[in-house]
Order: C-alpha cells, then sequence, then structure tokens
C-alpha cells in the first residue's frame, strides 16, 4: 500500500491535479483518494483503474513495483487487486519500463457476474492468453468464447469484460498502451 501511495501521489502532482479534481475526474469520494496516498485502504482494481485513466498513465504507474535485474514471482504472490463487482483479481507481474508502453498481468476469474472494465487511456490493446479453463473477454459487445491455449487481442480503449465459463479460469494479460 505504501508503493501505490507513494505512485499516486507521485503522479497527481506530475499532472498538476488537486486531490478534488482528480478524485471527480476519477469518480471517487476525495475522502477516498485522500486515505490512498496516506496509505491507507484497500483499493479495488476499479478503482485503481480511474484514477491512473483520470492520470493519463498505464495502470502500473498507480502501483508502482519495484523492478529488479531478476525478478521472480512465485505463484499466490506478488501485488495483487480484486475486483468489487466480479470474481476476477489481477497480479502485476512485469510494468512498463521507461520509453515502454506494456504492463503484464495474471488474471483469475471465477464463474460469476462479469468483470466490466472501464475504456483505459486511449489506443490501449489488450493481449489475452487464457492458460486454464474458458473464459468469454473482449468489447461488450463483441466477446469471444476462449478456452486454455487461445489468444484474442482487443481494444482496451472500449468498455470490456471478462467472464469465466469454467472454474479456475486464469490467463496471462498484456496491456500495451499506445
Amino acid at each position: 500500500m505504501q508503493q501505490i501511495s507513494r505512485a499516486l501521489r507521485r503522479e497527481r502532482e506530475r499532472a498538476g491535479l488537486s486531490l478534488s479534481e482528480l478524485a471527480k475526474q476519477a469518480g471517487i469520494a476525495k475522502s477516498t483518494l485522500s486515505q490512498l496516498e496516506a496509505g491507507n485502504g484497500n483499493p479495488s482494481v476499479e478503482t485503481l483503474w480511474s484514477l491512473a485513466v483520470a492520470l493519463g498513465v498505464p495502470f502500473s504507474r498507480v502501483v508502482d513495483p519495484q523492478p529488479r535485474p531478476v525478478r521472480v514471482i512465485r505463484s499466490g504472490s506478488g501485488p495483487t487487486f480484486g475486483s468489487d463487482h466480479a470474481s476476477f483479481t489481477s497480479t502485476m507481474l512485469s510494468v512498463c519500463p521507461p520509453g515502454a508502453r506494456r504492463d503484464l498481468h495474471l488474471i483469475t476469474v471465477e464463474p460469476g457476474p462479469a468483470r466490466i472494465a472501464e475504456p483505459h487511456i486511449p489506443g490501449t490493446v489488450e493481449h489475452l492468453i487464457v492458460t486454464n479453463g474458458r473464459m468469454l473477454a473482449g468489447p461488450v459487445r463483441e466477446q469471444v468464447e476462449l478456452a486454455a491455449g487461445d489468444y484474442a487481442c482487443f481494444p482496451g480503449d472500449l468498455e470490456h469484460s471478462y467472464t469465466a465459463l469454467l472454474p479456475g479460469s486464469s490467463g496471462v494479460l498484456v496491456m500495451e498502451y499506445g
């Protein structure tokens, strides 16, 4: 949480926004943003995406994991963010290094309500490889059914969703920012 706190404050100040301005643009309460910048709270993936979009930065810039020359993330560890609306988690595997514009996530999805993702920053493209189970994924009106080993590429700057069709569904998601 301290990394997120530092990253949010850094990116808000870089953008020249007040707490009130950023909270309004992200559609969250000013008190929520204040708590997050103070290192308190447990933000959902939706809250962090909203802040990243409002700041005009890749998701990884608001979670700010520290890079290392050799980095291993053991299964079940790493910075993980859950959804408020679906059985969906995202674990940040690799962040966008300076000069690059991509993030790498491991996602897990369980049957139930779809994880509806609001549009990300303009030019975002998502690359999804299903590693286990079956999912319905893609732009809200153009979802495709994917099985283990299938790959799909779709615009991330449109509203899109992820729905598990089998328990234990998972995949690798590459966020490519335009």
